[in-house]
């Protein structure tokens, strides 16, 4: 189960490091469309976008099953740091709905992305180390 939480903090990781490439070729889709004279409206959209917003979704799936593995390893911290990392994305969902009403907002949809890589890639981390045993003796 080791092997498992590991794959999944760094699944969760590398999607996320997606989700900010996704996120770019969105913006920089949009510059260029409006450039060329495409109406950027409500019913306007591109594969960054799309991308985005389907990757997203799948990364809250991914945490959930990270979060469920953590109970059956024995990663040290291994429950707190899949706990921590269901939170952010939790707040990641939350902050995304609401910055599209406060635009400034999503700042801390960008910086959350990146706590959830940073805490997903630290528990893969810990879940390398072989855990100690005590030996009496």
């Amino acid at each position: 189960m080791r092997a498992t939480y590991r794959t999944l903090g760094l699944l969760i990781a590398i999607a996320v490091v997606l989700q900010v490439a996704a996120i770019a070729l969105a913006g920089f889709t949009i510059a260029k469309d409006a450039d060329d004279g495409t109406t950027i409206g409500a019913d306007y959209s591109n594969f960054g976008q799309s991308y985005h917003s389907i990757a997203g979704t799948a990364i809250g799936l991914l945490a959930l099953i990270f979060l469920i593995v953590s109970f059956l390893t024995d990663v040290p911290r291994g429950r707190t740091l899949a706990g921590i990392v269901v939170g952010l994305v939790a707040l990641q969902f939350v902050l995304a709905v609401v910055s599209f009403g406060v635009p400034a907002l999503g700042i801390l949809h960008g910086i959350n992305g990146l706590a959830i890589a940073g805490v997903a890639g630290a528990a893969a981390r810990r879940a390398a180390v072989p855990s100690q045993t005590v030996t009496s003796g």
